[in-house]
């Protein structure tokens, strides 16, 4: 139990953190959806350039953080020498990234559609590719428990983005202010400045994190890189084909789109824009993820460890169901994080939400493959579910449009999730309470038919009360069933009289 309230405790700052920079990252969207009507198609550029963004940082990591885990708590290697190495692989591979971005802008922007503004693509890449250098003091940091530094320095980021954000797209505009010239007559500003402004917050992150990149003047070590590089290879496969899952279908929507290159940017920018507010189950993924990961490995020789990664699959799908709950049930409320010219295509949001939880669940499952050093079972699941993912989208958007992309989501993390599923009971048995798991499940599925059938048959006001009170009986149950009352510090004593 002492194991659990220790990753508790990091999942708490980690997950308070991600939520509050989430939050305040979600400002964006609404400033950015405001500026940029959907029918203009600027969105859509976002989107799209941010899903390339978001595979490339995993093909530029190429499974280090994961890696370093797993070397700085094996027995007969030296951290220090492993942490130097690391930071010297990723930092190499980034440079060389940079350079063939550089000389070869031209071709690949017109490559991905963009050879009128192949600025978008150089300046985006060459961020991430510092973004990606940058992963692995972040991982150091997590590595040695320091989720406070962590926390603020992602905080910090998100920050400088939107107060320039604030700056660059609505207080200068407003005040007819153009002192660098960015601005048209109309005072229009183009997309790239939004590309210029990630630049910046990522190159001030680095520079605030020079204390842990003076671990790069420990030698180098051919031998650690070698071990090192014979892990992550299946990692990099299983995180690009996992990140297919997330981004594919932004980038596979442009060309499989049957319409003009206007209209898909459009649609485009509905679907990126109304996913967003299902991005709270990214926040909470992500957030379990950042403490259980060097959790996971650091406790990996004690004699509990299954019975606490059970434990530990239970509660992430209980309160991933009641942030499911919650979000859905005031979705009157978060529709206003974006722009009213995208509301049309907010009904895809429970659909990106579910499939976002079975990814985490997906996620949890993993482990059995690292610790047993099977990472190429990581790949060949992941890869199944990109396979599903890129067919799906193919063969739909056509018809279907943006849903399309929210189904092959949905099929391709359940998918990749019950096949772990099933091999890992083969390979590393784990006895998950699965009565219970499927008991919340069922319950948060009839609460969720309740509170869609309010949301389309009451009005506003009625159906906000009514759906709070549905979610209170979900957190009720909670309660009731795993966190008695009576077991509570200082509450407890009132409820045991």
């Amino acid at each position: 139990m002492a194991n659990l309230k220790s990753l508790a405790k990091d999942t708490a700052i980690y997950g308070l953190s991600s939520i509050a920079a989430r939050f305040i990252n979600y400002l964006l969207v609404p400033i950015q959806t405001a500026k940029f009507n959907a029918a203009g198609g600027q969105y859509g550029i976002i989107t799209n350039v941010y899903a390339y963004v978001a595979l490339l940082i995993v093909l530029l990591t190429y499974g280090m953080e994961t890696t370093f885990f797993r070397f700085m708590s094996k027995e007969g290697e030296n951290p220090d020498k492993v942490y130097a190495t690391t930071l010297k692989m990723v930092g190499a591979t980034s440079l060389l990234f940079m350079a063939v971005v550089i000389l070869f802008n031209q071709p690949l922007a017109a490559l991905l559609g963009y050879a009128d503004h192949p600025e978008y693509i150089m300046i985006m890449y060459v961020t991430v590719a510092i973004d990606a250098f940058a992963a692995i003091p972040f991982a150091y940091l997590r590595c040695k428990h320091r989720p406070i530094k962590f926390a603020v320095l992602k905080m910090l980021n998100i920050t400088f983005n939107i107060v320039l954000n604030l700056l660059y797209l609505v207080v200068l505009p407003y005040f007819k202010l153009n002192p660098f010239g960015i601005y048209d007559a109309n005072f229009t500003l183009d997309v790239v400045w939004v590309f210029y402004i990630n630049f910046f917050c990522t190159v001030a992150t680095l520079l605030l994190l020079w204390k842990e990149l003076s671990g790069i003047r420990h030698s180098f070590d051919m031998g650690t890189c070698r071990r090192m590089l014979g892990y992550t290879f299946p990692l990099l496969i299983m995180g690009l084909a996992g990140q297919l899952n997330q981004c594919a279908s932004q980038i596979i929507f442009p060309y499989a789109f049957d319409g003009t290159a206007e209209e898909a940017r459009t649609q485009l920018g509905i679907y990126g824009a109304c996913i967003k507010i299902a991005m709270i189950m990214v926040m909470i993924t992500q957030a379990f993820r950042y403490a259980y990961e060097p959790f996971v490995f650091g406790k990996s020789k004690d004699k509990d460890n299954k019975d606490t990664y059970a434990k530990a699959m239970k509660f992430y799908i209980i309160f991933t169901l009641l942030a499911f709950l919650a979000v859905v049930g005031y979705m009157d409320v978060l529709r206003y994080v974006v722009g009213r010219s995208y509301w049309e295509g907010l009904e895809i949001v429970p659909i990106v939400m579910a499939a976002e939880i079975m990814f985490g669940i997906f996620f949890n499952l993993s482990f059995w493959y690292k610790l047993t050093d099977r990472t190429i079972w990581g790949a060949y699941f992941s890869g199944i579910g990109a396979v599903v993912l890129i067919v799906m989208n193919i063969l739909l958007i056509p018809h279907f449009s943006y849903w399309a992309c929210a189904w092959a989501g949905f099929v391709s993390y359940a998918v990749s999730m019950v096949v772990s599923y099933y091999f890992g009971q083969k390979y590393y048995p784990i006895a998950y309470p699965m009565k219970e798991i499927l008991f919340y499940i069922a319950v948060a599925l009839v609460l969720f038919a309740a509170i869609t059938a309010s949301n389309k048959y009451l009005p506003t006001l009625f159906a906000l009360a009514a759906n709070t009170a549905l979610i209170l009986v979900f957190l009720a149950i909670i309660v009731k069933r795993d966190f008695p009352l009576s077991k509570l510090p200082v509450i407890g004593k009132r409820f045991k009289k």
